[in-house]
């Protein structure tokens, strides 16, 4: 088979552009060695897809309708990439199908997080003590031009980052505050992990199940562990860097052939 690689964009990747092109390197490797023919691309040079196949980290909308339109098969499906870039269409989603996740008022301050599209740059993701200062950070953002916002409450308790490739039985979950590995520093205000009990089980279906409905095969994501062994799903990503288990994520990212 011929496959196509995307690169993500670098602006789509802050403090993270070399473990995103390093995943994207091992899965063009191991097709390789498989006997596949494989073409890497960056997605602002993208121009259209000749291959049996395609595997893409790209999120601009030219990209995107450009794999949408290619009638070539795209892992991951250009449509799902869009809805989970939309933070905003994402987390009416996740309420409207009760995917277990942090209510929207509480006592413990607020994140309040761009939806029109990724966080880019670490203003894009704003932790606020209370209803004043999330007030304050909404006219920052407006001011910024970022009208679609999203409000969550915060939540005590273990954050827990999973990544998963469903379909292949591939899905594994880390704890940032054990090995300091951060994208913007935010894991830090969860403080140490207390490792509380849950079920792992019900974490990937969780997440598997998402994916189903975000049509997002290879995904990542942070859970908060509350200290009685409650869930609650604060992102879901489409293909993350998987630098905590490179290798792996490759092998099972190999497996799949994509969606037109």
């Amino acid at each position: 088979m011929k496959i196509v690689c995307v690169y993500r964009d670098e602006r789509f990747s802050p403090n993270s552009v070399e473990k995103d092109r390093a995943i994207l390197d091992a899965v063009g490797e191991r097709l390789r060695q498989m006997g596949h023919a494989v073409d890497y691309v960056r997605e602002s040079e993208l121009q259209g897809v000749e291959a049996d196949a395609c595997l893409s980290m790209a999120r601009s909308a030219e990209a995107l309708d450009l794999l949408r339109n290619s009638g070539v098969p795209v892992v991951n499906h250009p449509d799902g990439v869009a809805l989970c870039c939309h933070r905003k269409a994402l987390d009416e989603l996740m309420r409207r199908e009760h995917v277990a996740m942090p209510p929207i008022q509480g006592s413990e301050g607020y994140w309040l997080k761009r939806g029109d599209g990724p966080a880019e740059q670490k203003d894009d993701i704003v932790f606020c003590a209370n209803e004043e200062e999330l007030a304050v950070a909404r006219q920052r953002m407006s001011a910024r031009g970022i009208s679609e916002q999203v409000v969550s409450a915060h939540v005590k308790g273990d954050l827990v980052k999973f990544y998963g490739v469903s379909g292949t039985g591939f899905f594994r979950y880390y704890y940032p505050a054990d090995d300091g590995i951060s994208k913007f520093g935010d894991e830090r205000r969860n403080g140490v992990a207390h490792h509380y009990g849950f079920s792992v089980e019900s974490l990937r279906e969780e997440a598997d199940r998402l994916a189903e409905l975000t049509n997002v095969r290879v995904y990542g994501g942070d859970c908060i562990v509350a200290d009685d062994g409650s869930l609650a799903i604060i992102d879901f990503n489409d293909w993350p860097s998987f630098s905590r288990c490179r290798d792996e994520a490759a092998q099972a990212i190999g497996e799949l052939r994509g969606e037109r």
